[in-house]
């Protein structure tokens, strides 16, 4: 719990009151030890005997369900908190958030040709091992350190579609699943003229350039669905990006 209780004090952000109606996060230490013996008995095997329920309430108590920062890496921190539901409830709950010095990640349309009619979207077939298949998606990644959305973008083109863009347009920032990430990612669009070199380290197969419209059309039929994916292209519909007069606001 050492760690935890640094990070509270480091990131008190990250451990902000909720208000009413919202999920408080325990710091007593009396309530946070309840909380995992309640997680640790609920979480055991029905008990086949007096000494199968004797050896359960045992280990719940000696050995009750781990709390704190569970694994702290290079991308990805998870966390599990001690807290008090609003009906009244202790329990434990997860969450998976960036490491506390990085900026936020970035999510990248890659855009190729004037804006207007002509304008191509770039695709790339990217294997994940989470789904462990093949999706059709766009360019993203982690926030390094001090950077800004377009440092990021720019490395993550040229990283994975070895590409340099000539304008990065800002489409504004988005939460993936807020029921378990506490990462935020800023959308962005960019224009380039190429595309280059895959970057195959990253399981990246192929890359292909379809009409705006044809990836909308994906989007419905089913063959992206890429949330990011989804969700920025959106964002540049909403914005005008797809329209020649429209594609004002770029990062600086």
């Amino acid at each position: 719990m050492n760690r935890y209780e640094a990070l509270r004090r480091d990131r008190p952000d990250w451990f902000r009151d909720g208000g009413p109606g919202g999920i408080e996060i325990l710091t007593d230490p009396g309530s946070v030890r309840a909380a995992r013996r309640l997680v640790s008995k609920a979480s055991r095997p029905a008990a086949r005997g007096p000494l199968s329920a004797l050896w359960g309430r045992l280990r719940a108590t000696l050995r009750p369900v781990p709390v704190g920062v569970l694994s702290a890496g290079r991308f990805l921190w998870h966390l599990r908190d001690p807290v008090r539901f609003p009906d009244g409830r202790l329990g434990l709950y997860d969450r998976v958030l960036p490491p506390p010095e990085t900026s936020p990640g970035v999510v990248v349309l890659p855009l190729l040709g004037p804006a207007g009619p002509g304008t191509r979207v770039v695709l790339i077939e990217h294997y994940r091992h989470a789904t462990r298949d093949r999706h059709w998606e766009v360019v993203r990644g982690f926030g390094e350190p001090g950077a800004s959305t377009e440092e990021n973008a720019t490395r993550e083109l040229r990283e994975e579609i070895g590409a340099v863009p000539t304008s990065v347009t800002d489409l504004g920032e988005l939460h993936p699943d807020t029921g378990l990430l506490g990462h935020r990612v800023r959308l962005c669009a960019a224009r380039m003229d190429e595309v280059g070199a895959l970057e195959e380290g990253e399981a990246i197969g192929r890359a292909i350039t379809v009409p705006v419209a044809e990836a909308e059309e994906m989007v419905a039929d089913g063959r992206i669905t890429d949330g990011f994916t989804v969700a920025v292209l959106y964002r540049a519909r909403l914005s005008g990006v797809f329209d020649p007069k429209s594609e004002e606001q770029q990062v600086t």
